[in-house]
């Protein structure tokens, strides 16, 4: 029984019944040392007789160990590693070491735990928990959290433990949190009447005063006063730190054993409890394994099935703290002795106290190793570690600039960058420090500052321009889009000179790049411009080297920019499949973003919201803050057409506060087009004409029909001129039948007569065209015709126009369709009768029937969607009485055909 904890083995218990029914769920317990976190496991492990248990622990000397917390956590299951799909059996089989390693997308590891846990789930549910989690190594720490974020359908319940005081912080996003209080002064009392009875009363209310409510020292200090080692505190005064006093009561009780057992809980307590291991390297030391026995006695050391397990992680923390450093250097070189491969290494590490080539060229190699198996927090640290052992500048500095590539690959930009700044002034290659700049620089942009990221990309392009042309450019380019992103113009052309200055290759298309570029700040600059320096760069990508995944996406960006929907949604397709095969989950969500993008273009809206909504959720687990900015906006953009206020709103507010200049205006424009669609014209125009005068003219090209529409309703048809001369530049330029037709539609709308109007409707019939841009066009030419008395012609635009927007769930707009229709005198109703079958799913059910329908199996589509079997199941179980259908042979027959501009 936990004193004054029920309220937490509630919660605990509810989450073992849920895994019990087939549901699962994730939980952090938080809190200081000895605040009841490990007593609370021990809670869940005991109620979980008839669950298949996995518990681990995070263990502080082995931090920098790659995967090393997850193979202690999976060793009884390693076994099952195998049957995984394939991609996940190699990288989770490569991370623990159970076959050779291969380089792959790092969270691959962490969707190989998931199944894993999955397919011990289909036999009895999971009960998976982790200790001291602030001590687990990056890698495994990032598999284990990607994992818990994907728990939904499978019967797994996943419990973390992480002290928060007086050690490393360990943010857990997306997996909720029990923070642990204090006991009350009754709860307290109650388990030291229980613990101390044979003590006097002063003395328990010196205890009780000294615990402070928490219950390690409740259980502790009564032990501690009958060995003589309690001090009494100034009354009233509760000791500084509970950790620090529980620590030292530990540390007391650990010095009163004989030396031989104090040297065994040393060995243990810098290893990771392997019998083998510690025995070995302890009888180097002179202790062997029957100087376990007074450890055991006093329930600080014992055996737990096949490993050495301390009481408390304190314990284990006192032993190791608690000696001198002398004899911590003396137990990790007998551990080197006896160990080898990565644990060596850092052992080896761990034993020397200054520079030593030697130990920095094994950490090497262990870094190369952990690169192998994906552990790329892990590469940084040995990295950093071998650099700061290296015995001359030239190979300190090559080492910081391989820790600083590994901490960029981990996503640590913070620390790739500040690794970056230490090996520049070190490293003598010009082509390494120009790689240092580019990390440095991409940080830089990162914090928004553009300006320093621009000159960090120049130096270093001035840098290797004779020794390496190529690159040089390439640095140029990414100086000048650096500058362009942020609106920084009159930098632009210093690029071009520098270039000219460097008799670069592609001198002369940095140079025309930079004038249409350059030109977007004066008051005539245009999208048009913008467009023709995209093209520029668009080409030069193209053509500059080979294609991964990450050059695709950015290409597919520019032929989004340029307008071409079709060719950015072929590309898009591709890519989203290549990086699923790939299992390039870091990839992924730019992925996601551009293939949402372009159906939404292209009236797949259903389609849309479920790829940028699984975009969204990847984009936040992995910490691509930027890229869940832009998913938002596709989000965004369909709560405007749909008119969901709230969480169009919402969204835009939280693109505003996250995103860059442009995101910012892109927010705008989307609630502008909101406010459009509700009839609020005054309010979309002042947020139109806004939005504008910004110098981004791509991100803003598509608003300027919302204005010139706007500024007519209003009554201000003067304010929408120039904006559609712009337009009808870009739409020339860009040539897309689709973009003339809009332009055409903003001409009409200003004063055009029968023949513009006749000239825009047919040009939206093309495979590019946007079903809600075709649909507004002939919403206004029905209104038009109607306004010239001519009621039927109205009739059959205004009829086509509500079946597109019903098809959309473009509610305002379709309202707005059917008032016209009932001021052309038309009394019957042409409103569809809702939502298609396949409108009542969610996002997630929608994309695993696509794929069922397709005939993929339950494993392949979680596979693909880095969900759980059980959960694709549970999804389909869910979706068959939504779509009337009773199995998936049922399925092909409600699909829409697989065409670019599906209309949901």
């Amino acid at each position: 029984m936990l004193h004054g904890r029920s309220a937490e083995m509630a919660t605990i218990d509810r989450l073992l019944r849920g895994a019990r029914d087939g549901t699962s769920g994730a939980l952090l317990l938080r809190g200081e040392a000895g605040i009841g976190k490990t007593a609370l496991l021990d809670h869940a492990v005991a109620a979980a007789a008839d669950l298949h248990v996995v518990r681990g622990t995070g263990i502080e000397t082995e931090r920098q160990l790659p995967f090393a917390g997850l193979h202690l956590l999976l060793k009884s299951v390693t076994g099952r590693v195998g049957g995984l799909p394939d991609r996940q059996a190699r990288a989770l089989g490569g991370a623990l070491g159970l076959v050779a390693p291969v380089e792959g997308d790092r969270f691959l590891v962490g969707m190989g735990v998931l199944t894993l846990l999955a397919d011990l789930a289909e036999e009895q549910p999971v009960l998976c928990v982790v200790d001291d989690a602030q001590w687990l190594d990056h890698a495994s720490a990032e598999a284990l959290l990607f994992a818990a974020r994907r728990l939904q359908e499978e019967g797994i319940v996943m419990l973390l433990a992480a002290r928060d005081v007086y050690a490393p912080a360990f943010p857990a996003p997306g997996v909720p949190e029990l923070t642990l209080a204090n006991l009350p002064r009754e709860a307290s009392a109650r388990l030291l009447a229980k613990e101390a009875a044979d003590l006097p009363a002063h003395v328990r209310e010196q205890i009780l005063h000294e615990a402070g409510g928490n219950p390690l020292a409740l259980l502790e200090l009564p032990a501690a006063q009958r060995e003589g080692q309690l001090a009494a505190e100034p009354h009233g005064v509760r000791a500084a730190s509970i950790f620090s006093r529980m620590q030292q009561t530990f540390a007391d009780r650990i010095a009163t054993l004989p030396a031989a057992t104090q040297t065994l809980l040393l060995v243990a307590a810098a290893d990771h409890g392997d019998p083998a291991s510690v025995f070995a390297a302890a009888k180097l030391l002179g202790a062997d394994v029957t100087d376990l026995e007074p450890a055991e006695r006093q329930r600080l050391l014992g055996m737990s099935g096949d490993a050495l397990v301390f009481r408390h992680p304190l314990i284990r923390t006192a032993a190791y703290r608690g000696a001198t450093v002398s004899r911590r250097l003396a137990v990790h070189r007998a551990l080197a002795d006896v160990l080898d491969g990565d644990r060596r290494a850092w052992h080896l590490a761990a034993a020397t106290t200054g520079p030593d080539e030697y130990v920095a060229v094994e950490l090497e190699r262990s870094a190369e190793s952990a690169r192998r198996r994906g552990g790329h927090a892990a590469v940084a640290a040995a990295y950093e570690r071998a650099a700061n052992l290296s015995t001359d500048h030239h190979s300190r500095g090559r080492r910081l600039a391989a820790a600083a590539r590994a901490a960029a690959d981990a996503g640590q930009f913070e620390r790739a960058a500040g690794l970056a700044d230490d090996a520049a002034d070190l490293v003598a290659d010009p082509l390494v420090g120009a790689e240092m700049a580019r990390i440095r620089a991409g940080l830089a942009d990162e914090r928004g500052s553009a300006t320093s990221a621009r000159q960090l990309l120049a130096e270093a392009a001035d840098a290797v321009a004779e020794q390496a042309p190529d690159l040089a450019t390439g640095l140029l380019f990414a100086a000048i889009e650096t500058a362009w992103s942020a609106g920084d113009f009159p930098a632009v052309p210093t690029v071009a000179d520098q270039a000219r200055r460097l008799c670069l290759p592609d001198a002369a298309r940095i140079e025309q790049v930079a004038v249409h570029i350059t030109g977007l700040s004066a008051p005539e600059g245009s999208a048009a411009e913008a467009s023709r320096a995209v093209r520029l760069l668009f080409d030069r990508d193209l053509t500059s080297g080979p294609i991964g995944l990450r050059e695709n996406a950015k290409i597919a960006w520019w032929e989004v920019l340029l307008g071409d929907y079709v060719a950015a949604h072929r590309r898009a397709v591709a890519l989203e499949r290549e990086c699923r095969a790939q299992g390039a989950i870091g990839v992924l969500p730019r992925a996601l973003m551009l293939l949402a993008r372009t159906q939404l273009w292209l009236g797949a809206h259903r389609d849309a919201r479920a790829s940028a909504s699984e975009g969204a959720r990847i984009a936040q687990d992995i910490g691509q803050s930027r890229e869940l900015v832009f998913l938002r906006a596709v989000l965004a953009h369909l709560c405007a057409i749909e008119g969901d206020e709230q969480n169009c709103r919402q969204l835009a507010t939280d693109m505003g506060a996250h995103g860059s200049a442009p995101s910012q205006s892109r927010a705008t424009a989307i609630t502008a087009l909101l406010d459009l669609g509700a009839g609020r014209h005054e309010a979309a125009l002042e947020k139109l004409l806004a939005v504008v005068e910004g110098t981004n003219k791509l991100v803003t090209v598509h608003s300027l029909p919302d204005l010139v529409e706007a500024a007519v309703r209003v009554g201000r048809p003067e304010l929408g001129w120039e904006a559609a001369r712009q337009y009808s530049d870009w739409a020339d330029h860009s040539a897309h039948p689709w973009a003339r037709a809009v332009a055409a539609r903003c001409e009409a709308l200003l004063g055009g007569d029968e023949e513009t109007w006749t000239r825009a409707v047919p040009l939206h019939h093309h495979d590019a065209d946007s079903p809600f841009e075709r649909a507004r066009t002939q919403l206004l030419h029905g209104e038009w015709l109607r306004r010239q008395h001519r009621r039927i012609e109205a009739r059959t635009m205004l009829r086509s126009a509500l079946q597109i927007f019903e098809r959309l769930g473009a509610k305002l707009w379709a309202d707005r369709s059917s008032a016209e229709l009932r001021a052309t005198g038309e009394n019957r109703s042409f409103r569809t009768e809702g939502a298609d079958a396949l409108g009542r799913l969610t996002s997630q059910e929608r994309q695993v029937v696509q794929l069922a329908a397709k005939g993929h199996s339950n494993r392949d589509i979680g596979t693909q969607l880095f969900l759980s079997p059980r959960t694709v199941g549970y999804h389909l179980y869910n979706a068959y009485p939504k779509l009337g259908v009773s199995s998936r042979g049922e399925l092909s027959a409600l699909m829409p055909t697989a065409a670019p501009r599906t209309e949901s």
